[in-house]
């Protein structure tokens, strides 16, 4: 029987994604769209697989998928829904692809937990110093001289901004208020009260900026937020406040923090970078204020687990002729990097 559902994920990242039983599930749906389940390391090993792919309804993808064009889509001319096992759908997400009505969804749900706690480890690393501590030692400074460094705070009833309540923005509002912070959140579609809900008071991003011990960024990708902290709002930044940056490197003045960073009146915890991979001679390696992590927030085995979970459960909402709960729409690209 032809293949109704393609399951286009390398064999090295489906363990991670999809836990037992999702196999006997994916089988299922692909029974239910009327025929059979295909797995294949990625969408062109399948097109040059020789199997008939003319009955394929539903396409899982993971990273580094092609372009859904027109020259695709000729290839799977049943195609009605495309899931997505991560967050941003930018890469692959063309106008053909919507303008033949095909459902788009993702799994960035399941990240949010993971990229709130490392936001919530970055927060605390940098109120203790511990990349200064770290980076001294490895040095090989003297004990005396590793011991310097600005003055070490609590979490506890500290004043921390955080400026989006996306999906993660929110996850990490919530651990912060669990361990008592203080939060300020800036978010201009929030009102008050709204904000209030989440444990946070809402304010102003400058206000947000001038008086908060660690700035944690959570808002989305669009054109208004496209270096939304530069030379300017990094300048409010109080001496030895912090950055915590796992959302985009589209939000931060890359330039401009550097030159805090380097005299030393900041510092910063970052996970997404203009230039990735990070070149091995930039300039943030040999910093002893930045703490640096290669894009790996989201890249737990539980989270990575949720995000599988996700795609399992929309595509037999899909099979049964039910609402996708996250399908994500050509204006939503407009959010995503």
């Amino acid at each position: 029987m032809p293949a109704s559902l393609l399951v286009a994920v390398p064999e090295a990242l489906r363990p991670q994604f999809f836990a037992d039983g999702d196999g006997l599930r994916l089988a299922a749906v692909a029974e239910r769209l009327g025929g059979d389940l295909l797995v294949a390391e990625s969408v062109p090993a399948a097109l040059g697989s020789g199997d008939d792919l003319s009955r394929v309804r539903a396409v899982v993808v993971a990273w580094g998928v092609p372009a859904f064009d027109e020259e695709l889509l000729s290839r799977l001319p049943a195609l009605r829904v495309v899931a997505h096992t991560g967050a941003s759908v930018k890469p692959f997400a063309t106008p053909e692809l919507f303008a033949r009505d095909v459902l788009v969804t993702q799994a960035g749900a399941g990240m949010a937990r993971s990229v709130a706690e490392v936001s919530l480890a970055f927060t605390l690393a940098l109120l203790h110093r511990i990349p200064q501590f770290d980076h001294a030692l490895h040095a090989g400074a003297e004990w005396e001289d590793a011991e310097r460094a600005p003055v070490q705070h609590e979490l506890l009833d500290a004043p921390i901004g955080v400026v989006g309540a996306s999906r993660t923005g929110r996850a990490y509002l919530e651990l912060l208020r669990v361990l008592g912070a203080r939060p300020l959140l800036a978010d201009p579609t929030l009102e008050a009260a709204e904000a209030a809900a989440l444990g946070a008071q809402l304010v102003g991003l400058d206000e947000l900026l001038a008086s908060s011990g660690v700035v944690a960024l959570h808002a989305p990708t669009l054109p208004e937020t496209h270096r939304m902290i530069g030379a300017r709002e990094l300048a409010m930044l109080r001496d030895g406040a912090g950055l915590v940056n796992t959302a985009r490197s589209w939000l931060v003045d890359e330039d401009a923090l550097l030159a805090e960073l380097r005299s030393g009146r900041l510092s910063a915890a970052i996970d997404v970078f203009d230039e990735e991979p990070l070149p091995a001679g930039h300039p943030l390696r040999s910093l002893p204020n930045a703490l640096l992590t290669p894009h790996k927030a989201a890249g737990t085995r539980e989270g990575r687990l949720r995000q599988g979970a996700i795609v399992v459960a929309e595509l037999e909402r899909f099979a049964a002729g039910e609402p996708l709960r996250h399908a994500v729409t050509a204006a939503d690209l407009e959010r995503m990097a």
